[in-house]
């Protein structure tokens, strides 16, 4: 079957937990940018028509220079919330059927996951990569009290891409945006209007660089996959 997917890749965040002087999508990351190993996730794949990078507009033209060798690579400027963005990149979208969206500074993403979450959405329409919680969790009051430890079977720990059909992430998203709603993630927004939202299985690898300890377990991940010829 024929798909055509679109990408969209949010990189508009200030990364501040990162701390230091660079944004995380621009941290060199075994001697490349961060950027430029999540877009390798996806170019050269048959399916994937069109990519948009949405980047917050002072680091517009800093992206576009970074992308020369990524031509078919498009980089617009985002809004004031990762939601805003998102939409910007989804409306943006001209040949695709489906879109996947993903975090920028989410490069550890295998090809065979990827498929999985791809063989899903089209089928499915609304699929997501998650991974079970390995570790209990505690609900607590606003004084730090513990009120109740929900049972871990039924947790799991989102991870981007998440995979929609694009008229239906983009109605939802315009819904969102009527009623004044910011959703955690972009599932939420299909969820709200009681659609269907698919899990598939991640990976643990599959990390988002967000704290400076991340950048050790990125490069341990990518030791790990040379060393496994991967």
């Amino acid at each position: 079957m024929k798909v055509n997917i679109g990408v969209v890749i949010a990189a508009a965040g200030q990364g501040k937990r990162m701390g230091g002087p660079v944004k995380k999508q621009f941290i060199e990351l075994a001697e490349k940018p961060v950027l430029l190993h999540t877009l390798d996730l996806f170019t050269g794949l048959e399916y994937v028509r069109e990519i948009v990078v949405v980047t917050a507009e002072e680091d517009v033209e800093r992206t576009r220079e970074l992308l020369i060798l990524y031509p078919h690579v498009r980089v617009i400027p985002g809004g004031a919330e990762r939601q805003d963005s998102v939409y910007l990149g989804l409306t943006a979208l001209r040949l695709s059927d489906y879109v996947l969206i993903h975090d920028g500074a989410r490069p550890f993403l295998s090809r065979l996951t990827l498929q999985r979450l791809i063989d899903a959405v089209c089928s499915k329409r609304a699929a997501i990569l998650a991974v079970p919680v390995k570790d209990t969790i505690k609900r607590t009051d606003e004084t730090g009290i513990v009120m109740d430890t929900p049972p871990r079977k039924s947790l799991w720990a989102v991870q981007t891409p998440q995979a929609f059909a694009l008229s239906d992430i983009i109605s939802a998203h315009e819904q969102a945006r009527k009623d004044g709603f910011l959703g955690t993630d972009d599932a939420s927004l299909m969820e709200r209007l009681g659609q269907a939202v698919h899990i598939v299985d991640g990976e643990y690898t599959n990390i988002k660089l967000t704290t400076p300890d991340d950048l050790v377990f990125g490069e341990a991940i990518l030791r790990w996959r040379k060393e496994k010829g991967q």
